[in-house]
């Protein structure tokens, strides 16, 4: 989208920017801009305003493929709400000072910074990541703790939410960490909204393994992909692990093999965050009675909906409810749960 229209139409909204540095990576500037700097008329709103900037008018990305011209300079990053800081593949190179200096202002006046794949790298040499949780791909993570000693790696997960900083490992967990910002922001319903424009799983926790080099299995594994869409109908119902073993025909052992092989998760866990997803968009679209949440959601009492909500989101029902309140969304969006899909 262009420029101007990004920033006119983002007049009062959460402001996102996108810090892009020489040899910055396309594709994660390409995550930021679909997640954040879209507009969304399938939820009839904006969620933020976008812009992206760079300490030079013309900014050549990796490898030379595109060239970068018309963007903000780098004052803009000095009006971000949330700053998304800039990834290179090469790693030993030093940031800009001009850079390196803009996120320490952000950070220094309570921005959210944001880091995919190798932007953990550039909040490391900003220097506001020590003594912080962070992750990184892990193909870099030794090159990281050599560099970074004072920084809590977390090189096998996807992403870490540390509070006001978050880093994503690689480049697709960049889409996955996205997600999860709009979920914290304006609640699972819209989130759902905006990975089903994305064609994209809706959520895939943030302690899921990424996917390090191993050998290949001899027999390739079926997908989960049917399994997992059978089970998101019927999660009201009594649903077992035992049943989701029989539904595909293998054993409960040869299940959680798949599960943690194609999803980084058990079965029971799965399941149980696919009706966490569903309770809070029950409480959302306005239920208020937590044994009618707790029922449609198959979490079965109030008490588990409560206890389950508050491990996964850090919030009681009501604290939620009042935090996301009621999503008007039009007909288009309003439809059933997404299933969390197979990567």
């Amino acid at each position: 989208m262009a420029q101007e229209s990004s920033q006119a139409a983002g007049a009062g909204l959460h402001r996102v920017v996108v810090l892009v540095d020489e040899n910055s990576n396309p594709f994660e500037l390409g995550c930021a801009t679909e997640v954040f700097g879209l507009r969304r008329p399938e939820i009839g709103r904006d969620l933020y305003a976008f812009t992206l900037c760079s300490p030079e008018p013309r900014t050549v990305l990796r490898d030379g493929f595109f060239t970068l011209t018309g963007v903000a300079d780098l004052a803009a990053a000095e009006r971000a709400d949330t700053l998304i800081v800039p990834n290179r593949p090469d790693i030993e190179t030093p940031r800009r000072p001009a850079v390196l200096e803009a996120i320490r202002r952000a950070h220094a006046r309570g921005a959210r910074l944001l880091g995919f794949c190798s932007g953990a790298f550039t909040l490391a040499e900003a220097g506001v990541l020590a003594g912080r949780r962070a992750t990184a791909h892990w193909q870099w993570a030794d090159r990281f703790r050599a560099r970074f000693p004072d920084v809590r790696l977390e090189p096998d997960v996807l992403f870490v939410d540390d509070g006001d900083i978050l880093t994503a490992a690689g480049s697709a967990a960049a889409l996955d960490l996205g997600l999860y910002v709009v979920h914290r922001d304006h609640g699972a319903e819209v989130a759902n909204a905006v990975s089903r424009r994305l064609v994209f799983a809706a959520h895939r926790d943030g302690g899921q393994r990424q996917f390090v080099e191993r050998p290949l299995p001899p027999v390739p594994q079926e997908s989960l992909a049917p399994l997992l869409a059978w089970a998101a109908e019927r999660l009201a119902e009594p649903l077992t692990v035992a049943d989701l073993a029989t539904r595909a025909a293998v054993s409960q052992a040869t299940l959680h093999r798949r599960f943690r092989g194609q999803l980084g998760t058990t079965p029971l866990a799965w399941l149980t965050g696919e009706r966490v997803t569903l309770a809070c968009r029950l409480i959302e679209r306005g239920e208020e009675r937590l044994d009618v949440v707790a029922r449609d959601s198959g979490l079965g009492t109030a008490a588990n909906l409560r206890a389950r909500l508050r491990r996964e989101t850090g919030l009681s029902p009501t604290a939620y409810r009042q935090r996301f309140g009621r999503v008007e969304l039009p007909e288009s969006a309003s439809t059933a749960p997404q299933s969390r899909a197979a990567p």
